[in-house]
């Protein structure tokens, strides 16, 4: 998750912008809840057009899922980026990126989780790249990875599915996961318990926002209704989603469930340096083989 807003996780408001955000909330709690929603939605997602700029989408094909939205009564329009792995059989795994950055921003860690073994779809969700434009919410983002998670039903049957997720996108994958019953496995990196506990991390956390949020993430709450094994993998120097926060989510889940802790990595490279992990996990927790 790629942010500098007040509930964003890359970059920490500075005081004065965080005291001056917690009174906008307050103004924005008496002026209507249309609006205080609007705004955090802002704060949280920060969608934006904005390509990374060491992005290398090569060998990668634009996909286009179309769907009516039954929240919005829309037609939506969802562009994903597809890597498929050389093997036709291999295991599919539906990527869900973090805030800020469109989905180029992961166009790396999306090679080194095809080079675990995967085939990679890696959506936009509404509002971010080339996906229909609108602001995206807690609730439209998990809409937008359950179409994306029922194309990959319809174009790869025979397929094992996973999830995965970073950053904001971990607290997506964890409610996709808990909401249907056919994936083989869920696996979160750099991600949080709740959205009211990262707050409370920050150094301001005392500040009276918790309330006020309608954008929760209550990912603690739903982990638990996960039926497929877990792997929550987190950076030991990671400074913007504190490792706490993903062992309180670790600890609230069912078995069988796996905790990772990479040694000294941060919120960006954890993916990069704890690959040799990662290769264990994928085989002692989902029976997956070590990628050629």
């Amino acid at each position: 998750m790629n942010s500098r807003a007040t509930f964003n996780l890359i970059h920490p408001m500075r005081p004065a912008r965080l005291v001056l955000a917690a009174a906008c909330c307050t103004l924005l709690a008496t002026s209507g809840c249309a609006l205080l929603d609007a705004k955090q939605r802002e704060w949280i997602f920060q969608p934006s057009q904005r390509s990374w700029q060491n992005a290398d989408m090569t060998g990668m094909e634009d996909i286009w899922i179309d769907f009516d939205s039954r929240l919005s009564g829309e037609a939506v329009r969802l562009h994903a980026l597809w890597l498929p792995a050389k093997s036709a059989n291999a295991p599919v795994l539906l990527y869900l990126h973090g805030a800020r950055w469109n989905v180029s921003g992961s166009s790396q860690r999306i090679r080194r989780m095809q080079s675990l073994g995967f085939s990679v779809l890696a959506i936009d969700y509404r509002g971010f790249g080339q996906s229909s434009a609108g602001l995206p919410s807690e609730k439209l983002a998990i809409e937008d990875a359950r179409a994306a998670w029922d194309w990959l039903a319809r174009q790869h049957p025979r397929n094992d599915r996973y999830l995965f997720g970073h950053s904001l996108g971990g607290a997506i994958a964890i409610a996709l996961a808990s909401e249907v019953d056919d994936e083989r496995g869920t696996l979160v990196e750099g991600t949080f318990s709740r959205m009211t506990d990262v707050i409370g991390s920050m150094r301001w956390g005392w500040l009276p926002v918790g309330p006020l949020l309608t954008q929760t993430f209550d990912s603690q709450q739903r982990v638990a209704r996960i039926g497929s094994p877990l792997l929550v993998v987190h950076g030991s120097g990671d400074r913007l989603i504190p490792p706490a926060l993903g062992e309180q989510l670790y600890a609230a889940a069912q078995s069988p469930k796996r905790w990772v802790l990479v040694e000294g990595g941060s919120h960006h490279n954890t993916n990069a340096i704890g690959l040799p992990q990662y290769r264990v996990a994928l085989k002692e927790l989902f029976d997956l083989p070590a990628a050629p």
